[in-house]
């Protein structure tokens, strides 16, 4: 099965050398989190198709411009309006062979009506395994999660789960991958940096 990287070179070597071709990754991430740096990082592996729901299209780019993380050159969307299923769906019609989709943030999807988003997550599976891409829901853990959370990680075929812990010495994030069809899911979380980029965090824990 061809896989595609990811971009983030140390996520890439821990799945074998990246993602599925045709596969739907949800990433769950607490609000407060650096989670960005995966999107902006997954945007320099191959032609992106970036559709932000909350944050305007400038407020992306300049997130872009101000990272110093590895950044591509996607084309960025505004579909937070109050079509937003029907015009992400119309944009995801649209994405070329073996492109990255990346939606941020998945969350005001996922209210809509649970039997227009199951179809909009059909003909989004559809279309990632006719064109050899791989999708990006990006699913924020904070205190409203949507009803249709569920569905949205049954159908995805990856589920990265972020998480951040806050202590008095540090900000600790950990990456889990529960799910991960066509491979094997990580036996364990991987401790990450989230500063400038991503990056395995090698200092040792402390009991």
């Amino acid at each position: 099965m061809k896989r595609l990287p990811t971009g983030i070179n140390v996520l890439d070597r821990q799945l074998g050398g990246g993602i599925p071709a045709g596969s739907i990754v949800t990433l769950t991430a607490d609000p407060a989190s650096q989670s960005e740096l995966f999107l902006y990082e997954i945007t320099s592996a191959r032609g992106t198709l970036y559709l932000t729901t909350i944050r305007s299209e400038q407020a992306v780019r300049d997130g872009m411009e101000k990272t110093k993380t590895r950044v591509g050159s996607p084309t960025v969307r505004d579909v937070g309006g109050d079509a937003a299923l029907d015009q992400a769906n119309s944009l995801v019609s649209t994405l070329p062979e073996e492109a990255n989709l990346i939606i941020d943030a998945l969350d005001p999807l996922e209210r809509s009506e649970h039997s227009r988003y199951r179809r909009f997550l059909n003909e989004l599976q559809t279309h990632m395994v006719n064109t050899g891409g791989i999708a990006v829901l990006h699913a924020l853990k904070g205190q409203m999660i949507p009803e249709n959370r569920d569905l949205t990680q049954n159908v995805s075929d990856v589920v990265f789960d972020l998480r951040t812990t806050i202590t008095a010495n540090e900000v600790e994030n950990r990456l889990a991958v529960p799910k991960f069809r066509g491979g094997a899911a990580l036996e364990e979380p991987v401790k990450l940096q989230l500063a400038d980029s991503v990056t395995i965090d090698t200092s040792r824990d402390i009991a």
